[in-house]
């Protein structure tokens, strides 16, 4: 899954910081969540990333690449 929030975060060309700030998900718990450090995360968080990604949480969890 953190491989996945990393590729959508690229490919909208944003930092970790702009994902943050767009998403309200602290700039940590995306950093977490990236190099899969953070494994326990709630479904709201991994709702507002994938909106402020312009995707949805079936995207992350569930197609190959982007």
């Amino acid at each position: 899954m953190g491989n996945k929030i990393k590729e959508y975060r690229e490919k909208e060309n944003m930092t970790q910081t702009e994902l943050s700030e767009k998403s309200g998900v602290s700039r940590v718990t995306i950093s977490q969540l990236e190099q899969g450090v953070d494994r326990n995360t709630t479904s709201r968080t991994l709702l507002k990333i994938a909106r402020a990604l312009n995707t949805t949480v079936e995207n992350i969890f569930f197609t190959e690449s982007v």
